[in-house]
């Protein structure tokens, strides 16, 4: 008898260790710049949070909660290498999600690579993190610096300029941009001529330098990659020095809330930008996460929102498609992986594992002393990546 109970009391405790076992929540490593740039990481940290809440409000992810496990990475590849040895080893997280500056994306990505955890890039925008430094353990969200250059050099092509200068961040993001518009411009506008380059150190601008080697370049056009507080200073000293008048300008991320709300009424006026229309997209489901974002913080949302709310979402669906938390089951689901955003529908391509998020072009203007978008349309992101082949022949794995 006292044989009987003590295997009944063995196979109560085996069952409940195993129910706890399968209780227990999925940790997912997030690390990324909050410090260094808070007008982008603030909204976005907001948007992985909301998603966070309806995952596991829901259920969450195979019978179990997701904890995400956050940490400040200072902007820096030293200390988010660090950052990221410490969630895997001492968090023992099973997917890293993340970071902001390309530099900084490119170091985790290296990282993930070596210690073979499967990490999805949120935000860094160099072409490098998916194709020349692309690895089987990377996933990319956000459309890369090719990708939204690319969206933008057919209107830039349409005006015929012959002499185009360059302004960018003198880090990897900025450079990456740079070579792409030089790349796609010469191709659709064969004997395009560039004659000035500015690259100032990243949130070290001298705007007033910058300008004046501008106006002395004397472009027929300009292509911008600034964006932050770098942005503001040049808008500002541009301006009064009369940069941007009968002179087109081009810029990336220039229609994104966190960098255009606050020129408020020094916005110039006729630019071509990317960016997020966010009051007047009426797509079903924008609206729903419109909604659901303004009644959880009582603000409205911006890029970074729809960013850290959508790489939230691939994490988990690919958690789900996979069956289990195993890296390589994790990386399998993910390649071809399709999931609806506020902004579309997405695909992580197999063939480089970059999604083809989309983007809105459109130019700037101003409305009741504040910068808005105008005459903007949706780019599909699967519509602006180079051939597969291409694509191939760049990726080392």
């Amino acid at each position: 008898m006292k044989i009987m109970h003590s295997l009944i009391a063995a196979a109560v405790l085996a069952a409940a260790a195993s129910t706890g076992a399968q209780a227990q929540a999925i940790k997912i490593g997030e690390l990324n710049s909050y410090k260094v740039f808070p007008a982008f990481l603030d909204p976005y940290k907001k948007g992985w949070e909301l998603a966070l809440e309806e995952i596991n409000k829901s259920g969450g992810v195979l019978g179990r909660k997701l904890e995400v496990v956050s940490r400040d990475d200072n902007g820096n590849p030293g200390d988010a290498v660090r950052v990221a040895e410490e969630l895997i080893a001492r968090e023992k997280v099973s997917v890293l999600m993340g970071t902001f500056p390309s530099h900084v994306g490119l170091a985790v990505s290296n990282l993930a690579n070596q210690r073979k955890i499967v990490f999805v890039a949120a935000e860094p925008l160099t072409d490098k993190i998916v194709w020349e430094n692309g690895s089987r353990y990377t996933f990319r969200l956000r459309p890369s610096t090719y990708m939204q250059t690319a969206m933008l050099v057919p209107e830039a092509a349409k005006l015929k300029k012959q002499k185009w200068a360059i302004v960018y961040p003198n880090y990897e993001y900025g450079q990456s941009a740079t070579a792409s518009f030089k790349k796609l411009m010469t191709k659709a506008q064969p004997g395009v001529q560039f004659v000035g380059e500015q690259a100032p150190p990243l949130g070290k601008i001298d705007a007033g330098a910058v300008v004046q080697a501008l106006l002395d370049a004397k472009p027929d056009a300009i292509f911008s990659s600034l964006f932050g507080p770098d942005l503001q200073k040049f808008v500002r000293e541009g301006n009064t020095r009369g940069l941007f008048k009968g002179r087109p300008v081009f810029n990336l991320l220039a229609g994104e809330p966190e960098y255009l709300d606050p020129l408020k009424d020094e916005t110039p006026e006729g630019w071509v930008v990317t960016g997020y229309p966010w009051n007047e997209i009426k797509t079903p489901e924008h609206q729903k996460f419109l909604a659901a974002y303004q009644a959880r913080f009582k603000d409205y949302p911006r890029l970074g929102s729809v960013v850290g709310y959508s790489t939230m979402y691939s994490v988990a669906n690919m958690i789900k498609k996979a069956g289990a938390v195993d890296t390589e089951k994790m990386i399998a689901a993910m390649k071809g992986l399709e999931m609806s955003t506020p902004i579309g529908p997405i695909v992580y391509r197999a063939v480089d594992h970059q999604s083809t998020m989309g983007a809105y072009v459109g130019k700037l203007a101003k409305k009741n002393g504040k910068g808005v978008m105008v005459e903007w349309r949706f780019a599909d992101g699967a519509l602006f990546l180079p051939p597969f082949e291409e694509v191939k022949a760049m990726r080392k794995e």
